[in-house]
């Protein structure tokens, strides 16, 4: 009995043993595969953190190249900047050092907290700008206080600075922080969580030529964060620099010409396709997009009705109104439907297909010939040509003078226009076109529209008597560069198979237009030959034309002038679109010879000068 209970005994203490060991042998392999992964898998994890405890490092932001305009005034600078940033793993209490960092940089304590939160997926040992553009006392009061902020550093970059602030705005473009979104959809490679990056304009365009190249500081750090030295430094590269075709003097006087209104000016040189300037407006001020505003001020920007970001020489569409006469005239010249002294009577108004039709002058012109007919834009007569071609005709000239297709200026966002046709109107809208429509768009009006940078470049190629040029706004173009610049016309196609004759015809006409009390007499000046066309879209129906008048409010029409200088030696073109600004020839017309005389004097004093 006694033997049968030591043995029971002993096999209990056994069972035990062998669940002991197992357990033992579990925890044993739990903590060499623990052990495995720390040093094999997460090595590289681990060794960062161990050297983030000893090692510090911190980005050298590069500066962005200059961007000037022709002269070489600098429209695009740098300066330099104290930013503070948050290193998270050096808060003892986050929500103590939010508030206490808050208070000394007199800052709301929600915007910091949503700053940080933006960036919360970065490595916590990565500084986090908090508050930028410190001023001088606010330098002075961190740096006091380091020691008892050891989770605020100071760090200085280069930000960029548009020293004429809303100046050549659309042109330049704007720089803007990197969002997560703009990350996670690799839309910019080798670019970091807060980077500065071009959104639009040429700051865009160019933003791996403006980039440079960031350098790099590894500093020893102690157990509070301090900086104890460094460890080694790379200094950052500065981005190249662009020279733009721009003309400051000429850019910053159509914006003033334009201040109050709605609208878009174009000046270039015919000869080359530089653009001297290219104003829309309302405008907006880069500078503020550099301090990173807050989500509430970039909804008021992109929501506000005048749609200031909006650039309008190159992506508003509009009816051309009469300045599509040119191209009327060019047409049937080339058809051989008219010559010259091809003459129809203005009584003021006409019937066609069933319809009447009225010209802008009530009393009529009388009789006009293809001259006269520029002269006083007058509507009779191009109704009549637009009820000789068909639309097909009138399309096929369209597009061959430069509309319904993108210029090819160096700037993105450029919209193609609309050209129309039989094909388009029943794709669209799944109905015939009719010959009513035809006359409609003889006149510039209908379903055609056009961007105010085509219309300047279908001007530049009647100056020219029909020899493309491919427009820009760089003028300092490496070899790579010019290669890679994709070109709006082939070079075996840079001339219009119109004959010259028909080019000079339709220039006469413009040149009366402004010289010979036409309709763009407004943009006359003395001794610079100008010639040019005017236009005033009809915005509206006449039903609600004769509405609005019987209310006895005025109605506004957009107004458009195009023209150059000049007639044998075409030096300028200027364009002008002001929305809703009335007749082309009271409004437009003026604001052009403003620049056209203001060309004349800059130019005429260099080449004094030389």
């Amino acid at each position: 009995m006694a033997s049968n209970r030591i043995y029971e005994d002993l096999f209990l203490i056994l069972r035990r043993a062998k669940w002991i060991l197992f357990l033992v042998k579990i925890l044993f392999i739990f903590l060499i595969l623990s052990f495995w992964k720390i040093q094999i898998l997460d090595h590289e994890k681990y060794w960062q953190k161990s050297e983030a405890n000893r090692m510090r490092e911190i980005a050298l932001p590069s500066q962005r190249g200059l961007i000037l305009d022709r002269n070489g005034k600098i429209l695009a600078d740098n300066k330099g900047s104290f930013k503070a940033s948050i290193i998270r793993e050096n808060c003892k209490d986050f929500d103590k050092s939010c508030r206490r960092i808050s208070r000394l940089l007199k800052m709301d304590e929600s915007v910091l907290r949503e700053r940080v939160k933006k960036y919360e997926s970065l490595p916590s040992f990565k500084p986090i700008v908090v508050k930028e553009n410190l001023s001088l006392e606010e330098v002075v009061r961190v740096e006091a206080r380091k020691l008892e902020f050891p989770e605020l550093i100071l760090q200085t970059e280069p930000k960029r600075f548009y020293p004429f602030g809303n100046v050549a705005a659309h042109v330049i473009g704007y720089i803007q922080e990197l969002s997560p979104q703009d990350i996670e959809n690799g839309l910019y490679e080798k670019k970091r969580l807060g980077d500065m990056v071009g959104k639009s304009g040429i700051e865009k365009e160019h933003e791996s030529t403006l980039t440079g190249k960031d350098g790099q500081l590894i500093e020893i750090v102690d157990s509070l964060g301090r900086n104890q030295g460094e460890v080694s430094r790379r200094e950052p590269e500065k981005g190249k620099d662009l020279t733009l075709t721009l003309d400051f003097t000429l850019q910053k006087k159509a914006e003033e010409l334009l201040e109050g209104k709605e609208g878009a000016i174009i000046v270039l040189d015919p000869r080359t396709g530089e653009v001297l300037a290219l104003a829309s407006y309302p405008t907006y001020d880069p500078n503020k997009f550099i301090n990173r505003f807050t989500s509430e001020e970039w909804l008021g920007l992109v929501n506000s009705p005048a749609f200031p970001l909006e650039n309008r020489a190159i992506r508003g569409l509009y009816s051309p109104a009469s300045v599509f006469k040119l191209t009327m005239a060019l047409g049937a010249l080339d058809l051989g439907l008219i010559n010259d002294r091809t003459s129809f009577f203005c009584s003021g108004k006409i019937r066609i297909y069933g319809k009447l039709l009225n010209c802008w002058k009530e009393s009529g012109h009388g009789l006009m010939d293809l001259y006269n007919g520029i002269r006083n834009s007058c509507n009779i007569y191009f109704y009549q040509l637009g009820k000789m071609m068909d639309i097909e005709d009138i399309s096929r000239y369209a597009e061959l003078l430069g509309f319904g297709k993108k210029t090819g200026i160096d700037i993105a966002g450029e919209k193609e226009g609309l050209v129309p046709n039989r094909a388009w109107k029943e794709k669209v809208k799944n109905e015939p076109w009719q010959p009513g429509e035809t006359i409609s768009v003889s006149i510039g009006q209908g379903p055609l529209l056009v961007t105010p940078i085509q219309v300047a470049a279908h001007t530049g190629l009647i100056a020219n008597r029909g020899r493309r040029v491919n427009l820009h706004l760089l003028k300092s173009l490496s070899r790579q560069m010019e290669e890679s610049r994709s070109q709006a016309y082939d070079s075996e196609n840079d001339k219009v198979k119109i004959s010259l004759s028909n080019f000079e015809k339709v220039i006469r006409g413009m040149w009366e237009s402004a010289n010979r009390e036409g309709t763009g007499r407004a943009a006359k000046v003395d001794g610079f030959d100008v010639c040019g066309k005017t236009g005033s879209t009809q915005i509206m129906s006449q039903e609600k034309i004769e509405q609005i008048r019987e209310m006895g409010k005025e109605v506004r029409t957009h107004s458009w002038f195009t023209g150059f200088a000049s007639k044998d030696n075409p030096e300028v073109v200027v364009t002008v679109l002001v929305e809703y600004g009335g007749m082309g020839g009271a409004i437009a017309a003026p604001i052009a010879r403003q620049l056209f005389e203001l060309y004349r004097e800059n130019y005429d004093r260099q080449k004094s000068s030389r």
